[in-house]
């Protein structure tokens, strides 16, 4: 993660003198040091050094644009720092921004407390300054105010730097569709081209006769090969050894495909196979355990998500998955959601090692496919679904307690997890409905509300909560308002 950079900004001015602007760079310095080797800040943060007029701040900002490895600027404003000399560079600014609200010193020196001190630690002045700017110019920006020596801010601060790495990984993503989306379904339609101009993902469809040809010219020994790597990593619980080779051999197709096309996430359809054998199964969830976002029946926004959330949660413990709403348990005294999927379950959110298993698929009018079998874990997680509510995206997240299904399920042949949704099953389910949520999720065990609401935030994307503290009758006041800003204000 270290290859994304953070450029760090100090705000002052030339009326304090050459003396505080050196003081301003040292201290700034020893911010950017800490900030840079705290391991919950996963990106690197570099100092810029102390800007102190329009021309050095334009020239700083047009540079982070330009840079391939700059994923957002971090300001902060030491001194009082005019901000009509941070007009010119802001108006140009592509790259995320956060505004850090901090201090030198985390204490007043109450009996030594002077004029010079006063001047050089102006931040609580300084910082407000610089908060009308970015308000009156309506950049998009994150803002955190505490002391940068807390552990509890640099989270919030780490946490916001997967945003804006998860927007920089966004904005060059390509999406592979195998088909096109399921016959009849709403949800997984969506505007590719606002996905692209907002979101930055290229979604592009492919004939399943450009896949046909490359599985026809998998060798053996790229079988083989791939099959070492299932051993390796799984168990194989069948003796239909057919099967197992022939989602080998659809991995590498697919594999090969999507390395020559730079794609980072693709989809299929189980109506648009010709003549594959099988849906890819277990080919896919290697895939996915290899971080390839997939969305099943076309789902190509749900494809991209997956994507996007599995490089943002890098390095983070548990795992992040494509899954599926399927079945609820409504016992009052211990209800829960059923996630599964009918084949495409991602192993990442595995709490055991899992199995290969060949089953009927009983839908699609194909042979059995191979698939993975598992259990997953207990745990905080969240569920989330991006939406085309038709002139703009919405997220809808709510936050949920993961954990494994209540019993066994003998007669079901895939992986599952269960989940209990904040604040109760009714009242998700109906706030999830009423703001038109699918029923195609990513579930994280690595990401929190907190990641998604900044990644939504940077990228103008309009972001709806379902957690502990949600009350229906506020909730649908709430997205009544929004829908209005919203139709009136496409950017807001």
């Amino acid at each position: 993660m270290k290859q994304y950079e953070f450029w760090l900004m100090a705000g002052t001015q030339t009326l304090y003198g050459d003396e505080v602007i050196r003081q301003v760079e040292e201290d700034a310095q020893a911010v950017c040091t800490a900030l840079d080797e705290d391991p919950q800040v996963v990106g690197r943060v570099v100092f810029k050094g102390a800007v102190t007029d329009s021309d050095t701040i334009e020239r700083l900002i047009l540079a982070a644009n330009a840079d391939p490895d700059c994923a957002g600027i971090i300001t902060w404003m030491h001194t009082f720092s005019p901000s009509k000399m941070w007009i010119h560079g802001l108006t140009k600014l592509q790259k995320p921004m956060l505004h850090f609200n901090t201090q030198f010193f985390r204490d007043i020196p109450w009996d030594t407390i002077d004029m010079d001190y006063m001047n050089l630690h102006q931040s609580a002045h300084g910082d407000r300054e610089h908060g009308f700017i970015g308000a009156r110019l309506r950049i998009p920006r994150k803002v955190i105010a505490g002391h940068w020596g807390d552990e509890k801010i640099r989270g919030r601060i780490g946490a916001w730097v997967r945003a804006a790495i998860g927007v920089y990984e966004s904005r060059r993503l390509k999406v592979c569709r195998f088909g096109d989306n399921m016959r009849d379904v709403a949800v997984t339609e969506g505007d590719k081209v606002e996905a692209e101009i907002k979101l930055g993902w290229s979604v592009n469809g492919y004939g399943i006769g450009d896949l046909i040809a490359l599985v026809d010219e998998v060798t053996e020994f790229d079988v083989n090969r791939t099959m070492e790597g299932y051993r390796e990593r799984y168990t194989i619980a069948t003796d239909n050894m057919d099967s197992v080779r022939y989602q080998a051999r659809l991995e590498v197709a697919l594999r090969h495909f999507l390395e020559a096309g730079g794609f980072g996430a693709y989809t299929d359809t189980f109506q648009d196979l010709q003549q594959i054998r099988q849906l890819p199964g277990l080919a896919t969830q290697n895939l996915m355990k290899d971080g390839y976002g997939f969305g099943a029946e076309g789902d190509w926004k749900v494809a991209a998500l997956t994507r996007v959330m599995k490089l943002m949660a890098r390095g983070l413990p548990g795992g992040t998955a494509f899954m599926e709403d399927y079945s609820y348990h409504m016992d009052p005294e211990n209800e829960g959601i059923l996630g599964a999927h009918m084949l495409e379950v991602d192993p990442d959110i595995a709490s055991d090692k899992p199995r290969i298993e060949v089953h009927p698929l009983g839908i699609g009018d194909r042979e059995s496919p191979a698939r993975l079998c598992f259990s997953t874990g207990e745990g905080e997680a969240i569920t989330a679904s991006l939406v085309d509510m038709g002139g703009r995206m919405r997220m809808i997240v709510n936050e949920v307690r993961a954990c494994a299904p209540f019993e066994d399920m003998p007669k079901l042949p895939v992986a599952r997890v269960m989940w209990k949704p904040y604040p109760d099953l009714s009242t998700s389910a109906e706030a999830w409905i009423q703001a038109g949520g699918a029923h195609h999720t990513v579930l994280s065990y690595q990401l929190t509300s907190a990641h998604l609401r900044d990644f939504c935030q940077i990228l103008g994307i309009e972001f709806v909560l379902i957690n502990r503290d949600t009350k229906l009758d506020a909730f649908m006041r709430d997205l009544m308002v929004s829908d209005m800003v919203w139709r009136l204000n496409p950017y807001a």
